[in-house]
């Protein structure tokens, strides 16, 4: 991840991984890597997390924390379901925006922090139905992004997927987003050891 040439900022750039495979890191070195080529650069951070308990409570702020110490110069703006609309509002020539992640905002989207638990009827039974207006809306602010964008999702459909209706709708469910997003990124990148692996280079 240290090679120059792994680290040229692309229009746009979807990164995947699995859970401390790199993803986040990498797209923290773009955003230094972009913000050290002038003074006039700026960086934008949507976090799309949210506080479900006391332990992801604890998890954000020490996020929060550590990128505050390794890349200060990184803005923070949390918004965990209008995705769309939050990269439109920060998008300018000048600013690199990072999104982390993906798979927390289709989950925000999906399963809601206010649903009532054990509720049957949050997620749909059909995959390809499922949150086509909010996709549709990400692609077209994805395509329509006049400064350079990272986003960081989860690649979860490579291993054994637990029983239950509601678990495999959201796999499905993820896997059609991140197929959606490498449509319309310039560069898609898999992180697994904290290496990175291009499985598309358009920049």
């Amino acid at each position: 991840m240290a090679d120059s040439m792994l680290l040229n900022v692309a229009r746009s750039e979807l990164i995947l991984g699995g859970q401390k495979s790199g993803k986040s890191r990498r797209a923290e070195a773009l955003a230094q890597r972009w913000l050290a080529q002038s003074g006039a650069h700026q960086a934008v951070l949507i976090a799309t997390a949210q506080a479900w308990d006391d332990e992801m409570r604890a998890r954000i702020a020490r996020h929060q924390a550590d990128r505050a110490e390794r890349l200060p110069g990184l803005r923070t703006v949390e918004e965990p379901l209008q995705l769309a609309r939050a990269i439109q509002t920060h998008s300018r020539p000048d600013t690199l925006i990072v999104v982390d992640c993906l798979t927390l905002w289709l989950t925000n989207q999906l399963m809601p922090i206010d649903a009532p638990q054990g509720d049957a009827s949050v997620l749909p039974d059909e995959p390809d139905l499922i949150n086509k207006m909010h996709v549709a809306k990400l692609l077209d602010a994805i395509g329509q992004a006049c400064g350079p964008l990272v986003l960081v999702g989860n690649e979860i459909g490579l291993g054994v997927i637990p029983l239950g209706a509601q678990v495999r709708a959201f796999v499905d469910a993820l896997g059609l987003l991140n197929q959606g997003v490498a449509q319309v990124c310039q560069r898609v990148t898999l992180m697994a050891a904290g290496l990175p692996l291009s499985l598309k280079d358009k920049s």
